[in-house]
């Protein structure tokens, strides 16, 4: 991979576009230390450590949410709002007409997505506004200041979530593409500096006479690389169904004959499970942080808002079910076998010892549940790994599953980009 950014920065193009890709990067974590005028961050602290939601969009957005950025919001609202599109254009014949229309309705779509991302962006900053307001960190509560603090600090919010968009857009334009798969990139390996407390953590309890520390460490980072390694593998990995075509002739030429495949990736969801699974699962302590129910006046419903603890069995397990369905989901509204069938008929494509028709779309429905298991269950180890072993070491794992899956994925991809310029250009490179 190092061979591979060597080699593309020898090309006078591509390394512009590297210049360029690391300035939006520069910026976008100046805009991350930026605070929002009359905020003061400090009081949030305390709050976001113990609110898995918030903490997970505090990952998203590289740390600039618990400091009261200009960035703060992140990509979460244009990550929601496509999302959101996606589905609605499986739901909905308009939208689902418009993704048919090729370049022209894929132009409408994204329109539409920017401006679903506003109005969620807008909400957003409503709600994180309140947030603020109730844990105390306003400097003004009363009096105009007050009305005019709300408004520069929801505005600034909402800003915030849209320049960010427009820089991925621009890195994907003038840059080495994967702009907001990029942004997310750099915003969790900014918050990487964590790891030292981890570590710190550990070696304070082997010196206060729990010397098994010193195996666990060098123990958890042998796993760690044993993660990475695991997904690079699994996230490459496709199941490869055989097709073989007819021969035709046509006037005096003969076409087809040829053998081909059809590839199922393992993983073929990414990591967009993981994520639905964190913010539901994320959902009942945050209301529990809102409500901050007092554990002698409502006892259940304190216990209820504190089962979904990150480190919980309970919260693990329905962790691991909710990636589950969520992976089977996300393949259902992908991945559809009856198209895929006739489209094999139409071209005369027919998959060896499977009758075409029906017969054909049951054969690769079988095979599409059978590796979507194993890719729900890929998904589910890699995320709950990390609670596990913090579980084990009483200490806070702070690379999770969400975090490794975008980073290596987001790696994989930006390797092929540059190798797919650079095999423009005839440059060997590290893919070959």
């Amino acid at each position: 991979m190092f061979e591979t950014f060597r080699n593309a920065w020898k090309i006078t193009d591509l390394r512009k576009r590297l210049m360029y890709t690391l300035l939006i990067l520069v910026l976008f974590r100046m805009g991350c230390a930026i605070t929002v005028p009359y905020i003061n961050p400090a009081v949030l602290s305390t709050f976001f450590s113990g609110t898995e939601m918030l903490g997970y969009l505090n990952m998203m957005s590289g740390g600039a949410l618990s400091q009261c950025a200009v960035f703060a919001l992140g990509v979460s609202p244009y990550i929601n709002a496509s999302i959101i599109i996606q589905l609605l254009t499986v739901a909905i014949p308009a939208l689902e007409n418009l993704a048919k229309e090729g370049e022209e309705g894929r132009r409408k779509i994204t329109r539409i997505t920017h401006y679903t991302a506003m109005g969620l962006a807008f909400v957003m900053s409503i709600g994180y506004y309140f947030i603020l307001r109730r844990m105390g960190a306003l400097h003004y509560t009363s009096g105009w200041e007050n009305w005019f603090s709300a408004v520069v600090i929801i505005l600034t919010f909402t800003a915030g979530s849209q320049l960010i968009t427009w820089m991925g857009e621009q890195i994907d334009s003038k840059g080495i593409g994967n702009g907001i798969s990029l942004l997310i990139f750099t915003g969790i390996v900014s918050r990487w500096s964590s790891l030292y407390t981890t570590v710190r953590g550990m070696l304070t309890m082997a010196a206060s006479g729990k010397p098994q520390y010193y195996v666990f460490l060098p123990l958890l980072v042998v796993l760690a690389l044993a993660a990475v390694v695991f997904v690079v593998v699994l996230t490459n990995a496709e199941r490869r169904i055989p097709v073989q075509y007819a021969k035709r002739v046509v006037g005096r030429k003969m076409y087809g004959g040829q053998a081909s495949f059809i590839p199922i990736k393992v993983n073929m969801s990414g990591v967009m499970p993981v994520i639905f699974a964190s913010a539901l699962c994320g959902i009942p302590s945050m209301i529990g942080g809102f409500l901050n129910v007092d554990q002698a006046t409502h006892p259940f419903w304190y216990a209820f808002f504190h089962t979904f603890n990150y480190t919980s069995v309970v919260y693990a397990v329905i962790y691991l079910l909710l990636i589950i369905g969520f992976n089977y989901f996300y393949v259902a509204i992908q991945y559809n076998p009856v198209e895929i069938a006739n489209n094999l008929r139409q071209n005369n494509g027919t998959i060896p010892g499977i009758r075409p028709g029906k017969p054909t779309s049951d054969f690769i429905t079988k095979a599409l549940g059978k590796i979507t298991l194993v890719g729900a269950l890929f998904l589910a180890v890699i995320a709950i790994l990390p609670i596990l072993l913090g579980n084990l070491l009483g200490v806070s794992i702070q690379l999770g599953g969400t975090s490794l899956l975008i980073v290596v994925g987001v790696a994989l991809d930006t390797s092929r980009s540059l190798e797919s310029y650079m095999l423009m250009r005839h440059h060997k490179g590290f893919l070959e």
